[in-house]
Parts: structure tokens; sequence; C-alpha cells
């Protein structure tokens, strides 16, 4: 003798199959696009060189320091030692040159062994057809190295979809008041 379900049961099963394939298709997490369809053109390479003014000291300092870990006084390293920045970034390396960005972030002592800064930061241009474009910077500054690479992880902007690398080389450092000035050259790529 074949058995039938009670009808609240085939209540639940219809209800249950609507919603499936009511948002089956409705609500995808992924697809694939064109580049074209967001109106990307061909990929650029384009080189940044300007100078990255560090002021510590002194009565306008863009760099201050937001926190230390217990043992930051006593590494010697200073792990732990967190600095937000807003430095200008300017043409040449004098301070009174024409600034043309900003590095705005954070810069933290992350190495218990040797001086290495982990580096989060914007650089937001304000001059020419750079303007209102982004660059995100997000690595590793062995301070102490001659050159230092730091990747480029994003942009916004004409720098949307950017990828590529800075090199950084310090051009001078006052020893007294930890100002330093640090020669940058960018690049990267982007559509």
């Amino acid at each position: 003798m074949a058995q039938t379900l009670p009808p609240h049961k085939y209540t639940i099963f219809t209800i249950l199959l609507f919603s499936i394939l009511l948002h089956g298709e409705s609500h995808k997490f992924s697809r694939n696009l064109s580049p074209k369809s967001l109106g990307l053109k061909k990929q650029k390479l384009s080189h940044l060189h300007f100078y990255f003014q560090d002021i510590v000291g002194g009565d306008h300092p863009t760099a201050l320091q937001v926190a230390q870990s217990p043992i930051t006084n006593t590494s010697h390293t200073g792990f732990g030692y967190m600095v937000m920045i807003d430095d200008p970034l300017t043409v040449g390396p004098e301070r009174t040159s024409k600034i043309v960005g900003r590095a705005q972030g954070i810069y933290a002592s992350a190495d218990l062994n040797q001086v290495g800064l982990l580096m989060a930061m914007n650089y937001v241009f304000i001059e020419g057809k750079y303007n209102g474009s982004t660059l995100s910077i997000l690595g590793r500054n062995s301070v102490f190295s001659p050159v230092r690479e730091l990747p480029i992880v994003g942009g916004s902007g004409l720098f949307r979809f950017a990828r590529g690398y800075a090199l950084a080389k310090t051009h001078s450092l006052n020893i007294s008041n930890g100002d330093a000035t640090v020669e940058y050259n960018v690049y990267v790529q982007h559509y």
C-alpha cells in the first residue's frame, strides 16, 4: 500500500523548492567581466620620482608617535614603535620644493632582530594629471639598506588597478631629531 505525505509536508517542500529556485540565480558572489566593460583600456607603465619628507622634530611635525609596546624602550630595534604620518611628497629634496602629494598612513617597527618597518600608506597626489589619484603601499622597509623595495598593492583615480613597486633611498637623515628625506622612484602599471 502506497503512503502519501501529509499535506503540511507538501507545503514545506514547495516553499523550500521555490526558495531555492528564487535565490539560486539572483545572488551571485562573483562573475567574470571584460576590462572594456569598466572602461579600462591598455595598461600603462609610469615612472614617478619624488622625495618623501618625514618631519619628526620642530614645531610642525608630519610624523607623530601614536603607540609603543611594553618593550619598545628596551628593544634595540624599537620594536612596537608606531608612527602616524602625513608627510609631504616634493619634487626636489629640499623641504621648500614644490609639494606634489602627501604620504598618509602608518609605519611601525615590526622586527625584533634588525631595524625593519612595516609601512602601510597611501601616496595622495595633489598636482598635475594625477591630482586626486592615490597609490597604496604595503610592505617592509629595511631602513638601513641602501635601497629598499616596497610593493604597490593598489590605487585609485588614474591609478585604479595599480600594481608595481617603489624604490626608496635615504637622501638625508638628521640624527639629532630624526627628520629624514627619502628619494622615491615608483614604477607602476595602471590603466
